[in-house]
Order: C-alpha cells, then sequence, then structure tokens
C-alpha cells in the first residue's frame, strides 16, 4: 500500500516545506506560518474528500491504457492538474475578466488577493455551466448504454439504457435542463450559463470523436501486424474529466484562503494524492473486485454535474458535494462487498443483485 504513495508523501513534505518558507517570509511570525501550514493541511484535505469520485472514474479509463500511458498521466498529467488547473486557470480567469496581462495579474493575484477572488468568483456562472454540462455528459453516457448489463440501481439503470435507442436522448436532457436553470437567471447571466454548457457538451463530443478516432487509427495499425496502442484519445479525455472535476475544488478553496500560492499547494497535495489512489485501484484491481463501485461513481459524477448547474443559481456548500460523492460511492462498496459474500455463500454466481 505505502509504494503507490510514497511519491505522494514526498510531494507533501516537499509541499509543506514551501508553505513553511513562505509563510516565514511573508508574516515573520511564528503564529502566520503555523496558520499558512494549517490551510494548506485543510485544502488538500478538502480536494481528496471532492475528487475521491474523480479517481474511481480515472481508474475505469487508466485500465484500458498501457503502462506507459499510465505512467504519463502521473507525470505530465500531474503537471497539467497542478500548475494547469490550481495556478493558470485561476490567472487566466482574472487576465481574461479584468483585461489584464500575464505579468499584472501575477501581481494582482499576490498584492491584491481579495480583487483577485472577488474577478474569479464572478466567473462561476461561466465555470458551472461548462464543468456541469460536461461532468453531466459523462455520467450520462456510461447509463445511457444498451449493451450495459450490469445494473445496481436497476428501476433507473435498466430504464436510462432503454431511453439510449433513442438518438442523442442524454443530450436533449441535458440542453432542457441548462434552459431550465437559465431561466432562473438574469438575461446577461443566463446566456453566459448557456453558452458555457453547450460549450460543455461540445468539449466532451470533441474529446470523444478524438478517442474514437485514434481508436480506429491503432485498430488499423493492430489488424496490419503492428502492436500500438496510444493511449492518447484517453489521456486527452482524462485531463479534461480531471479538470472538470477540479472546478469546485478551486472555487472553493476561497472559502479558507485569498492567498494564490497557499491555494496552489494545498490543493497540489490533494491532486497528488487523487493520482495515486487512481493507479492502486487500477493495479491492484479493485473496479472489478467490487461490481457496483463503477457504478457508485458515475452517479456521483451526475450529483456533482447537477450541483455544479445548480451552483449558479443556488449556493450548495462544498461540503455537500463532498458528501455526496463519498456517500454514493461508499453505498456502491458496501452493495459490492454484500453481492460477493452472498456469492460466495452460495458458492456459485448469484443472480444479480439490484436495489
Amino acid at each position: 500500500m505505502l509504494a503507490f504513495y510514497r511519491g505522494s508523501i514526498l510531494f507533501t513534505l516537499f509541499c509543506l516545506g514551501l508553505a513553511t518558507w513562505y509563510g516565514i517570509s511573508s508574516t515573520e511570525s511564528l503564529e502566520g506560518t503555523a496558520k499558512i501550514l494549517w490551510i494548506v493541511v485543510v485544502l488538500s484535505i478538502l480536494e481528496i474528500s471532492l475528487s475521491f469520485d474523480n479517481a474511481v472514474v480515472n481508474a475505469t479509463v487508466l485500465r484500458e491504457m498501457d503502462e506507459v500511458w499510465q505512467r504519463r498521466f502521473l507525470t505530465w498529467g500531474m503537471a497539467i492538474a497542478v500548475f494547469g488547473m490550481r495556478v493558470v486557470f485561476p490567472l487566466a480567469i482574472v487576465a481574461v475578466a479584468a483585461g489584464l496581462g500575464p505579468v499584472e495579474t501575477i501581481h494582482l493575484s499576490l498584492n491584491n488577493p481579495e480583487e483577485y477572488e472577488r474577478i474569479v468568483s464572478s466567473a462561476h456562472v461561466g465555470i458551472a455551466g461548462f464543468g456541469g454540462a460536461f461532468l453531466a455528459m459523462v455520467g450520462l453516457k456510461f447509463f445511457f448504454n444498451a449493451d450495459k448489463e450490469v445494473h445496481w440501481i436497476a428501476v433507473v439503470e435498466s430504464r436510462l439504457a432503454r431511453f439510449s435507442a433513442v438518438p442523442a436522448a442524454e443530450i436533449a436532457l441535458l440542453l432542457l435542463v441548462l434552459w431550465g436553470i437559465a431561466s432562473m437567471l438574469p438575461d446577461e447571466e443566463a446566456l453566459t450559463f448557456v453558452t458555457s454548457g453547450i460549450l460543455g457538451i461540445v468539449t466532451f463530443i470533441a474529446v470523444e470523436a478524438i478517442g474514437t478516432i485514434l481508436e480506429a487509427r491503432e485498430q488499423a495499425a493492430q489488424l496490419q501486424g503492428a502492436a500500438v496502442r496510444s493511449g492518447l484519445g484517453g489521456f486527452l479525455y482524462l485531463q479534461v474529466l480531471d479538470s472538470s472535476f477540479s472546478f469546485d475544488g478551486v472555487i472553493g478553496a476561497f472559502a479558507l484562503s485569498n492567498n494564490m500560492i497557499v491555494i496552489a499547494l494545498g490543493l497540489s497535495i490533494g491532486a497528488m494524492f487523487v493520482r495515486s489512489m487512481t493507479i492502486m485501484l487500477v493495479q491492484k484491481g479493485t473496479l472489478s473486485e467490487y461490481r457496483f463501485l463503477e457504478h457508485g461513481a458515475f452517479w456521483a459524477i451526475i450529483a456533482l454535474g447537477a450541483i455544479m448547474l445548480l451552483s449558479a443559481r443556488f449556493h450548495i456548500p462544498e461540503t455537500i458535494t463532498g458528501l455526496i460523492g463519498a456517500t454514493l460511492i461508499g453505498i456502491s462498496l458496501w452493495w459490492s462487498v454484500r453481492h460477493n459474500r452472498r456469492e460466495a455463500k452460495s458458492g456459485e454466481a448469484a443472480p444479480r443483485q439490484e436495489i
């Protein structure tokens, strides 16, 4: 178990060391340094709790990729997750919203964190529309599948599988949801929300298309005798998915601190642990061992997508977001253990367990 998290532990010690140095140099007091360290630790725990379902979903994609691309997800993907989403993404939001250059934006984040936080928060409607729509598409695609035979919440999942025979049914459903929420927003925000939501859907379709094209080329090469497996499509899909999961953590972090450096250090620790957890789930075969764990993760994705969409109109505490995802995954894990025990007692393949 420790082998999976050795890199994360070392990375945590490195980040805490940076936080200590930053605290001493910026506050020049032990009390101020201790406060910064505490916020970094709390932010890392927040990120892990909000992203546990992300690890399970990532593992479902990552297990189809070869070891080379798994390692690239941990290295290149980690750089994108840490520097892209935790540092560059909030800076880019402020730069676009305030019409500032990169240098001026960094200067604002370090010297006027209150204004920096205000600008980032003002972009929440667009972020909620894009991230919520993308996550909702990820979750709905899993359940709108006519070939899906294993159902956890059968009364719902079996009906969704039947509706998948209708082309683009999940897109129509999501567009109706976007329209319904937009109708509760002021005109300007409604336009931003719907536009961002449509872009989220288009991004999902584009990433799926790239993956399909690459997979087709891969299969053609294999038919010609070439042992090729790029994994690029899955890598791109994982990065967009991981970024969408990160939106709530980045925005929610401002509830604890508006200091860009503190936020980046805390969320980066959490992101590293989530990646280590993903690799552990893949290599230990946990997803195949627990029959309904994957279902719980995708229900958690739909719940998170719905919460992000609704957050454009209603304030929803990040604690609730994390608890819903963890609860759904916990119940699916317990249901899987229950299924395995019944199957072991019967000594033969048990009938499908349904709620």
